[in-house]
């Protein structure tokens, strides 16, 4: 049913929507069947936890209209803890570490390293970073695939991803 697959599949959109609201009603998104455990424990698992016990009120802090208040990759985060404490089964990302700022994207890619060891994440990136971890990598070339592997099993193919890359000797 319609209802059963929004259960199973978030999405985390590159332009992440904050409300104004705490940062637990931000990941939980107003559910109340998320409770406070799992809220701060998807945030433990999305290494988020760290920047919000700093905020001002921690799981408390009260986002501004939009995270106005908060960095584009602290965004991120808090929609990856969403994802997580919302027990999706598919999390897709779409282009969801493009426009991540330089101070958080180690954050960023010790969550996805979370996500991609116990998750199944679709993950659609310009940001080659975003998917180095992922098992199986597809590489599309004007809508077709033409590469499909692992990050080392491309780069030693010594095709398109490994040209994107700048580590071939093409």
């Amino acid at each position: 049913s319609r209802d059963e697959l929004g259960r199973l599949i978030a999405v985390v959109h590159q332009n992440v929507f904050l409300f104004h609201g705490t940062i637990a009603e931000n990941i939980s998104l107003g559910r109340t069947d998320i409770d406070r455990a799992t809220i701060e424990a998807a945030a433990r698992y999305v290494y988020a936890e760290e920047f919000i016990r700093q905020l001002d009120g921690g799981f408390d802090f009260v986002v501004a209209h939009s995270g106005a208040n908060l960095s584009v990759g602290q965004g991120q985060l808090i929609a990856f803890a969403r994802a997580v404490a919302a027990r999706a089964e598919l999390i897709v990302l779409d282009e969801a570490t493009s426009s991540v700022d330089s101070v958080t994207e180690s954050m960023i890619e010790r969550a996805l390293a979370s996500l991609y060891a116990d998750k199944t994440v679709i993950a659609i990136a310009h940001r080659l970073s975003t998917i180095r971890g992922a098992d199986k990598i597809l590489v599309l070339d004007a809508g077709t695939v033409v590469e499909a592997g692992n990050h080392e099993s491309l780069l030693a193919m010594h095709g398109c991803y490994a040209k994107l890359l700048g580590e071939t000797n093409a």
